[in-house]
């Protein structure tokens, strides 16, 4: 059995550790309550989950802020973005999301800008509701799938409960953090960002498998030894991600709505997830090897 050491901060606290990640977990739960209440749902969705009309306009002289200012009180909803070069990173136009009616949204912006919309300096795409419903229907229903057959391929793998459970809580824990966080931020989700969702259960459970494969599987050293020793690597491997989507989110921050939008909700997701493997999963992976040892 191993020996504690009572000057052993991590043995003494790792327990009383616990009580962050489950508050936060608590939180985000009584959040998304709250927020799906009063929204009917647990996100923000954009036009291309509630259906709408995204047009696209060719002109880098206009002044976006004075825009969005003049078609504020007849597309409250309105999102105004710019599309800019990018090697240059100049403004070579901007396109407008509404979930009003095409034609309508057509001749507010024919009247501000002062000249016809047409096929040459404009793209007009209208999404019905029913089709974009259905959409994230599907969307939805591809996170769920994923997520259990998730959970059937870890108890397949440790083929013990509580540590396959520790695993299942961590990941479904960076998800629902990441959502409570993205609508905290008022992020309208498209269906890039479901998609980076349904990304993020790939990158949540990496972690959480090599932490309790050293701990459950291997046997060599001691229980902090190999916490400490999967630590090492599996904080490489999430730092490695950080970095590399920190950076890509940099890049390309002004240039694509879609990808910063995934970029975005996978940098949140990361963060959550050294949090949920190595606070949560670790403390209640260590605390399930010893009392096993203890038996």
């Amino acid at each position: 059995m191993e020996q504690h050491n009572p000057k052993n901060w991590y043995d003494k606290y790792y327990r009383i550790a616990l009580i962050l990640p489950i508050a936060l977990l608590l939180f985000s739960v009584i959040y998304l309550y709250s927020f799906q209440q009063k929204t009917g749902d647990i996100i923000n969705k954009d036009v291309s989950l509630t259906g709408g009309t995204t047009i696209s306009i060719f002109d880098g002289k206009v002044d976006l802020n004075a825009l969005r200012a003049a078609v504020k009180e007849k597309l409250p909803d309105a999102n105004v973005r710019a599309i800019s070069d990018i090697i240059s990173g100049k403004q070579t136009g901007f396109f407008l999301t509404t979930k009003e009616d095409a034609n309508l949204t057509k001749t507010i912006l024919e009247n501000y800008l002062g000249y016809q919309l047409t096929s040459d300096n404009s793209s007009i795409e209208f999404t019905g509701a029913g089709i974009s419903q259905g959409f994230y229907q599907q969307l939805r229903f591809a996170i769920l799938l994923s997520f259990l057959f998730m959970a059937i391929v870890v108890f397949a793998v440790f083929r013990i409960p509580a540590p396959s459970f520790a695993v299942i809580l961590c990941a479904f824990a960076d998800i629902i953090m990441t959502i409570t966080t993205v609508d905290m931020l008022g992020m309208a989700v498209s269906s890039a960002g479901i998609i980076a969702f349904l990304m993020l259960i790939g990158y949540s459970v990496d972690t959480d498998i090599l932490l309790t494969t050293r701990l459950i599987k291997k046997h060599e050293g001691t229980v902090n030894h190999r916490i400490f020793d999967a630590f090492k690597t599996g904080l490489t491997m999430t730092i490695t991600a950080i970095a590399a989507v920190g950076i890509s989110l940099v890049l390309i921050y002004t240039y694509s709505d879609t990808l910063r939008q995934i970029f975005t909700i996978l940098l949140i997701g990361l963060g959550f997830d050294i949090l949920n493997t190595w606070i949560t999963n670790a403390s209640l992976l260590k605390w399930y090897v010893e009392g096993k040892h203890k038996q």
